[in-house]
């Protein structure tokens, strides 16, 4: 998903531009913030990602890779995540695509079938071992492995900000064992104390007599159209899918419906997460406002995690998921690094995922506190990192030992995602009923897809 990453940047995530056919031509699209020069090397391999904190990490880790093999020099080209699959399939249609490229497990199929991806055979074979094996089993297909598993993400938490929760007269502790309801009562914890951490222009706060959410100075929390951080959450831990397990779309089921109708009126009826208005064409609008001071509670993954240490200027801290009438259900996601078949550098494409795969290799982005690596031998480097800053994340951890929702996929994913997602802007916007809209777009997602 938008793993740094994103299901959003994840790992998964929420805004991706219309996805064309593999089949179409296309031009190389204008790409990024490419990395250093290539010096010296006879052979230069490219890799396409979308995180500006994975760059970083890689550059340093390329440059040691190039030490070591001072013939082939890394660049790396950084596509942002909104664009990064349109732009991918146009470049791997048109034969323009980079060496390698890093890859959401929601649209791998179209590329195996296709036969764009090189195969993680017999080279790799003592590595892979030493790889999450979770991360294995979501890239393999018919027996085969269609990439080096580079992150994985965990599950998703709650990161919060200590000064908004004390002047609510909230103490951290509250968040632990938070639960929603689709029908409130009692059994809803969560929304009276984000009514609590919510203010409008005047100062009052949601709670209080008076309440104007129109004029909002900050919001309890991040509700948005935000497939990893929120809403796949909400609709697992109501008992619901996004997806059977034939692929079929059954995101407007009873249950999944309660789901959404709980996020939207957040939004729309108590006010306590920012308007759709913001959100819909802006998957880090929350993040940037929680880093600004003006949401109380920010839902997201260990991908945001480098973010928010390195924007945030209050004191903050990680608490778990709110439970829902089944729990707390969230999303697990790993990212991979994929080989292009028409590389006209195959051998040195396989010496650099080769290292990508490796403890050297994956160590920098644990030693960064960039991402957890989906090299277990390099995963001590991430918690090194994060223990000497004095920030404990474990809680991802802990909510990715929980029961999880698997990420949305298929053959046509791009297409239903363009079918459903204009709908699902109108329903969170509060412009089209959450049921009959959720019934429209599951029909739409079904019919792009081909179910």
């Amino acid at each position: 998903m938008r793993s740094a990453h994103k299901l959003g940047r994840r790992t998964l995530v929420a805004a991706v531009a219309s996805a064309l056919a593999l089949g179409a031509a296309g031009c190389s699209p204008a790409q990024s913030q490419p990395s250093a020069s290539t010096g010296g090397a006879t052979t230069t391999v490219t890799v396409r990602m979308w995180d500006e904190q994975w760059q970083k990490a890689y550059d340093a880790s390329f440059a040691e890779f190039t030490k070591q093999n001072p013939t082939i020099a890394v660049k790396t080209v950084l596509v942002p995540w909104a664009d990064y699959f349109t732009k991918l399939r146009t470049d791997v249609s048109g034969d323009n695509a980079e060496d390698i490229f890093m890859m959401n497990g929601s649209y791998l199929q179209p590329y195996v079938t296709s036969g764009s991806l090189l195969e993680i055979g017999s080279d790799f074979e003592a590595q892979k071992a030493d790889w999450v094996p979770a991360a294995i089993e979501q890239y393999t297909r018919d027996g085969k492995l269609w990439g080096v598993p580079q992150t994985t993400d965990g599950g998703i938490a709650v990161y919060y900000n200590k000064k908004l929760l004390a002047d609510a007269g909230v103490t951290p502790e509250q968040l632990t064992g938070l639960t929603w309801a689709p029908d409130g009562g009692s059994a809803d914890t969560l929304l009276p104390l984000i009514k609590k951490l919510t203010v409008d222009a005047n100062g009052k706060r949601g709670d209080e007599s008076g309440f104007n959410g129109a004029k909002p100075k900050q919001w309890g929390y991040s509700a948005a159209q935000d497939l990893q951080g929120i809403y796949y959450n909400f609709i697992g831990s109501n008992g619901g899918q996004f997806q059977d397990s034939s692929g079929k779309f059954v995101f407007a089921s009873p249950e999944s419906t309660e789901a959404f109708q709980y996020i939207v009126d957040l939004i729309n009826k108590y006010k306590v997460s920012p308007a759709a208005s913001n959100t819909n064409g802006n998957d880090n609008f929350t993040r940037d406002q929680f880093l600004q001071g003006k949401i109380a509670l920010f839902q997201s993954g260990v991908y945001n995690l480098k973010n928010v240490s390195d924007g945030a200027k209050f004191d903050w801290g990680i608490a778990p998921l709110p439970a829902g009438p089944k729990g707390a259900v969230s999303v697990v996601n790993s990212i991979i690094a994929a080989g292009n078949a028409k590389s006209k550098n195959l051998d040195a494409t396989k010496k650099v995922l080769q290292w990508m795969g490796s403890t050297d290799g994956a160590k920098y982005l644990g030693s960064t506190g960039t991402a957890i690596p989906a090299v277990v031998s390099a995963q001590p480097a991430f918690a090194d990192f994060w223990k000497a800053k004095n920030v404990d994340p474990s809680q991802f951890a802990a909510q990715g030992k929980l029961p999880s929702i698997p990420a949305p996929a298929g053959e046509n994913y791009g297409a239903a995602f363009n079918a459903w997602k204009p709908i699902f802007d109108e329903i969170f916007l509060g412009r089209t009923p959450v049921a009959a809209g959720l019934k429209k777009a599951e029909d739409a997602a079904n019919k792009a897809a081909g179910s």
